[in-house]
C-alpha cells in the first residue's frame, strides 16, 4: 500500500550585504562599567595634564611626579583602548567581561593608582614651601589619583563579579 502524501516546502533565500559603515555601540555608556570607564578615563586625562604641565619647571626631585606621571598615562592608554574596543565592537563589551583581564588590569590600576597618588600626595605636603604655586595643582592632581584608585576598584569589583557571572 502506498501513500501520496503531498506537502509544501517554503524555501527562505538570506542574503547579506557587506557595508563599511562603523557601527558604534553607545548602549555601553549606559551600563556601570561603561560609565565608570568614561570618568577613570576623563579623571586620567586631568590628572596627566595637571602634573605634565608642570613637569619640565625647574623643581630638583622628580621622582613622585615621573612615578605619578608613567603610572597615569599607562592606565589613561589602556582604560582609553578598553572604552574604544568597547565602542567599535558589538561583542567586545560581552566577551571582554567574561574573561579574567579586566579584573587583573582594574585591580592593578586600583593599587598603582593609589600608590603613586598617596606618594605625590605625601611628597607635595612633606615639601610645601619648596612646591611654591605648584602645590595646589599637585594636591588637586595627588587627589583626582585618589578618586581614580576609588573608581578603579568598584571597576574591578564589577569585572569580578562578571567574570564570576554574577
Amino acid at each position: 500500500m502506498s501513500y501520496n502524501m503531498s506537502h509544501t516546502v517554503t524555501v527562505t533565500r538570506t542574503t547579506t550585504t557587506s557595508t563599511s559603515a562603523v557601527i558604534l555601540n553607545t548602549g555601553y555608556f549606559k551600563t556601570w562599567p561603561g560609565i565608570l570607564k568614561f570618568f577613570e578615563l576623563i579623571l586620567g586625562i586631568a590628572a596627566v595634564a595637571i602634573v605634565g604641565y608642570y613637569y619640565n619647571t625647574y623643581y630638583q626631585l622628580k621622582v613622585p611626579e615621573t612615578f605619578f606621571l608613567l603610572i597615569f598615562t599607562t592606565f589613561m592608554i589602556g582604560t582609553f583602548l578598553i572604552l574604544f574596543s568597547c565602542l567599535i565592537s558589538l561583542s567586545t563589551a560581552s566577551i571582554l567581561s567574561k574573561t579574567v583581564y579586566e579584573s587583573v588590569y582594574h585591580g592593578f590600576a586600583c593599587l598603582l593608582c593609589l600608590i603613586a597618588g598617596l606618594v605625590l600626595l605625601i611628597e607635595v605636603n612633606h615639601y610645601k614651601r619648596s612646591y611654591g604655586n605648584m602645590y595646589e595643582s599637585y594636591f588637586a592632581a595627588s587627589v583626582i589619583g585618589l578618586v581614580l584608585a576609588a573608581l578603579y576598584l568598584i571597576s574591578s569589583i564589577f569585572a569580578i563579579r562578571g567574570y564570576r557571572g554574577l
